[in-house]
């Protein structure tokens, strides 16, 4: 069990973002509690630490958010992202945590970038993604979230072109990755990154998770639409930019 004070001065913010995340904004936020935790401890147990409190928050966001998500979407994204963790799985080894850093930060900035000239242009939202860009975005973010619980920009870059409303957008996340985070449970302790250790670690850190995601679920009951997707679009901006420094730092 890390008993280092600095530890727990990045590990709380870092579980509340992403209660907060969970609760209400789609995984912006917590797509930086691997890279916040960084800054103290290795990326590889960062990721060990959090994933059983990800598994805790999901069922309380699930809860929120029962039967309002998007089966058509999830029928698209699902089968996907379990390609994408086996995958993850096999290479976990080979690869660098910065290389998969910096191609997630890109793709985050090039579509917030495309976005923002579209809506310039045309004075409308741009045109909705096929549902079978899914199936990319699907394995992607099943891929980066194995390596790096990251997998938010990828799902969020398909699901912010699809026409959804803010809930519907939530609930087919809060879905989505409650199934990726408990299918990684079983490669995670077949790769040894749920020691004993580190679960202790989680279960100190356990109490946040229900303060996080209602904090969450408070504000998502709360903004408008387009404040909504505007905060969506800027923590995606905010989250490419991160992991591009970070990734940068690391080569």
């Amino acid at each position: 069990m890390i008993t280092d004070p600095w530890f727990y001065a990045a590990a709380v913010p870092a579980v509340l973002l992403i209660g907060f995340s969970k609760g209400g904004f789609g995984g912006g936020l917590g797509t930086l509690a691997v890279p916040l935790l960084a800054l103290v401890i290795s990326p590889v147990q960062a990721a060990g630490i959090l994933l059983p409190i990800l598994c805790l928050m999901d069922l309380f966001s699930l809860w929120a958010f029962r039967r309002l998500w998007i089966w058509p979407e999830l029928r698209v994204l699902l089968p996907a992202s379990l390609v994408g963790i086996a995958v993850g799985t096999l290479l976990f080894e080979a690869l660098s945590p910065a290389i998969i850093r910096l191609l997630v930060g890109a793709v985050a900035l090039l579509f917030t970038a495309h976005y923002l000239y579209s809506r310039r242009t045309n004075g409308r939202s741009a045109p909705d993604f096929p549902r079978p860009v899914g199936i990319a975005a699907g394995a992607v973010a099943g891929f980066t979230s194995f390596i790096a619980h990251a997998g938010g920009p990828p799902v969020n870059m398909y699901l912010l072109r699809r026409p959804l409303s803010r809930t519907d957008f939530v609930a087919t996340t809060v879905l989505f990755f409650t199934v990726v985070n408990y299918t990684k449970l079983v490669p995670y302790a077949w790769l040894g990154q749920l020691a004993p250790g580190n679960l202790l670690t989680s279960l100190v850190l356990a109490p946040l998770a229900p303060v996080g995601v209602y904090a969450g679920v408070y504000l998502h009951k709360r903004v408008s639409d387009r404040f909504f997707f505007g905060t969506v679009y800027v923590l995606l901006a905010a989250v490419g930019v991160k992991l591009i420094r970070d990734g940068l730092a690391e080569l």
